[in-house]
């Protein structure tokens, strides 16, 4: 507080006002002076009163300024007064309580001191009652109380730091000690009992939900497989949090694997359990995964007979109702249960260890969650890859008893498993590199299996025996012929997976310029072969047959077929894609074909020729040898058309089309042949007994060849 500053105050407005009244009285007389100069001089006496009157009042202003100013003094003088005695009594007032401040100060010290030191007391003692507060709660468990129990052992621990810290020759340190590690064991116990006691086995059904979305329905399910319960999960990751953090051990994440790597196991073999029991029934899911499962994404042409457009049994004469025919199908349908478990189960391993994944992310530290996740699937992943080393090895030993056929079962696995290999290699990051080289290992050995059993089956087409019991008697379509076309129409099915095989066994140069184009290139030359082989094949068994007409009809039927299941499928447009004349060569040589089996009528059509025909005028009477020739005629070609007509009948060309073509080829010749030897032989007499040589007639003749490739007949 400064007072001069009053004082100050005060004479500064007085010099203002002293310097107003100098600019006033200044001001007066500049305006007395200009109104003097003003006045006239002829009126000088009425000037001089003027200016007496304007004196006057400046004088009665002057004077009112000096009381007013003397006023403002004495009141200045008062206010200074007043000032100076309040500075000095506030002086005085400081200078009693500053001491007064000073020691309340200096006591509140005091009293903060005394509160902490007991706080501290307090404290301190408390960590000697820890052990015994917390006897009860350690002994009985976390179970159902882990929020208070980890509180326990929050203060135990703080009791062991601090016998650490201060006392560390304390037998109360040892106690607490072996509290604090009583307590980790109940929490790693508890850890390993929730864990065991509430992991499950995921249920087929939910697992054929989760990987079978169908993919036409507008809104898709995302289906979630909670593995443990909400309240659960949070107790086992509070307590895994606790372990790694305080606990300072590992063990519980060797429980963790051990327990989820049994679970995803018998999740996926139970699935593989739901498969075979509902082998006997077409239905393999129940009905709420039939609606939401899509079409198994590995469609599989079953190994079925063959039927022969034209007839009622298989190529190798088996009734449709013949038991043998119900127990092949049955063992395909477990075959294809046994696939398409497989297939589910690798899907169904990707999507379990998905959400393996997801949980341990939550439980699991993260600097040890790949190392955990690549131990908790080894068990379920070696048993899938050892399955596939099994089928791997039921194909090798299929190929060695030349069973090809069973060759095809890897197809529809080795298809799904590349197209699982994206999300199967995401779902594996950061796995080690022996359990990511698993799956490609295994399509690796499919692979080459598959290519190896492609070319052997090519061979055995090739090389096939020509055992002539075995030959078909009716010229009909050779078993060779339908399981090869059988064979080709299955891998229609496994286009890019088949052209992947060979592709795979093409050297480095072709095979780094390996696409969809190129396996579909390498596909269409197999087939090519496979066809080219199988004509060779058919060729040289045909020569089994004594009867070259008997050889054409079997060419033809088997040519035909083979034509007939290229167009009626689209293997004639992939073999096109290397070879476009595919289509017409068979065509040319089914004609042939058909040309060489007319060729056997020529014995029956060349006795109704003009050759050594006699030429005679009607009503001539012909000579004995003359006689003889026409005799000769009628009985050579009556006999020859029993005899075709006979052994022909019994002959099969199963195609509608193709038989009744041949027949009206075959009627026209012979009936327009037989007409005009009878035209010509009308007027003559050759025998008394004409009925004896004229046995039929032109339509008896075409209703015979109608009845050729009939054995009903």
């Amino acid at each position: 507080m400064f007072i001069v500053s009053a004082d100050f105050t005060l004479t500064f407005y007085t010099i203002i006002l002293h310097y107003s009244l100098i600019l006033t009285d200044s001001s007066v007389i500049s305006s007395t002076f200009l109104t003097v100069r003003m006045i006239p001089t002829e009126d000088a006496s009425a000037r001089k009163r003027v200016i007496e009157d304007k004196l006057k009042q400046e004088q009665e202003t002057l004077s009112f300024i000096r009381e007013s100013l003397e006023k403002s003094d004495q009141l200045t003088k008062g206010m200074v007064s007043i000032l100076s005695s309040f500075e000095s009594r506030l002086m005085q007032l400081e200078n009693s309580i500053i001491p007064v401040h000073k020691q309340t100060e200096n006591l509140q010290r005091l009293q903060e001191n005394v509160d902490k030191t007991l706080s501290c007391m307090d404290h301190v003692i408390s960590y000697y009652h820890v052990a015994k507060d917390t006897d009860k709660i350690i002994r009985e468990g976390p179970a159902g109380r882990l929020d208070e129990y980890l509180a326990c052992i929050a203060k135990i621990q703080k009791a062991v730091e601090y016998f650490q810290d201060n006392n560390p020759d304390s037998p109360e340190l040892n106690t607490v000690k072996a509290r604090f590690e009583k307590g980790k064991e109940l929490l790693e116990a508890e850890f390993r009992s929730l864990l065991t006691r509430y992991s499950k086995p995921v249920p087929p059904v939910l697992i054929l939900d989760a990987i079978g979305g169908d993919e036409d329905m507008e809104v898709q399910e995302d289906v979630t497989l909670e593995h443990l319960p909400e309240a659960v999960l949070q107790d086992i990751i509070c307590i895994s949090a606790w372990l790694v953090e305080y606990g300072r051990n590992q063990d519980f994440m060797n429980v963790y694997f051990q327990v989820r790597s049994s679970q995803l196991d018998r999740s996926i073999k139970g699935l593989k359990e739901h498969f075979r029991k509902n082998s006997a029934s077409s239905a393999i899911h129940s009905p709420a995964v039939q609606t939401k499962r899509k079409e198994t994404p590995t469609k599989k042409a079953p190994k079925r007979p063959v039927y022969i457009p034209g007839f009622e049994h298989d190529l190798r004469g088996v009734k449709l109702s013949d038991d043998k025919h119900g127990a092949a199908t049955g063992k395909d349908d477990v075959l294809d249960i046994e696939i398409d478990s497989y297939i589910h189960c690798i899907s169904a391993f990707v999507k379990l260890a998905q959400s393996e994944y997801a949980l341990l992310t939550e439980i699991i530290p993260e600097h040890h969650q790949k190392k955990t996740f690549d131990s908790l699937i080894q068990e379920a992943l070696d048993n899938l890859m050892l399955e596939g080393d099994n089928i791997v090895s039921a194909a090798r030993r299929a190929i060695m008893r030349h069973d090809y056929s069973a060759v095809l079962t890897i197809f529809p696995i080795l298809r799904h498993l590349k197209q699982t290999k994206p999300d199967f290699d995401a779902t594996l990051q950061g796995t080690a590199a022996s359990t990511k080289n698993k799956l490609p290992a295994l399509i690796t050995s499919m692979e080459t299996i598959g290519a190896k059993a492609l070319e052997e089956f090519a061979d055995s087409i090739k090389n096939d025996p020509d055992k002539e019991y075995n030959m078909p008697k009716d010229g009909t379509v050779h078993e060779l012929t339908s399981n090869a076309i059988l064979f080709l129409q299955q891998l229609l099915d496994f286009q890019e997976t088949a052209g992947a095989m060979l592709a795979s066994q093409e050297s480095s140069s072709s095979a780094s310029s390996y696409s969809s184009e190129f396996s579909r290139r390498l596909l269409s030359t197999y087939i090519y072969k496979v066809l080219g082989n199988l004509q060779l094949n058919l060729s040289n068994k045909a020569k089994v047959y004594e009867d070259p007409a008997l050889r054409a009809v079997f060419l033809h039927n088997n040519y035909n077929y083979i034509l007939k299941s290229l167009e009626k499928s689209e293997l004639i447009q992939l073999v096109a894609v290397t070879h476009k004349k595919v289509e017409s060569s068979y065509r040319e040589l089914i004609e042939l074909e058909i040309q060489n089996y007319q060729r056997s009528w020529l014995k029956v059509t060349e006795h109704l020729t003009e050759r050594n025909m006699p030429a005679v005028q009607p009503g001539t009477k012909l000579k004995d040898k003359e006689r003889q020739i026409i005799k000769d005629k009628f009985k050579g070609f009556n006999e020859g058309l029993e005899e075709l007509c006979k052994i022909q009948k019994g002959w099969a060309v199963p195609d509608k089309e193709q038989r009744d073509a041949i027949r009206q080829a075959q009627k026209r010749v012979v009936s327009d042949a037989y007409k005009a030897f009878l035209q010509r032989c009308a007027n003559i007499s050759f025998t008394k007994n004409p009925e004896k040589y004229h046995r039929y007639a032109p339509e008896r003749v075409e209703e015979m060849i109608d009845k050729l490739f009939d054995t009903s007949a």
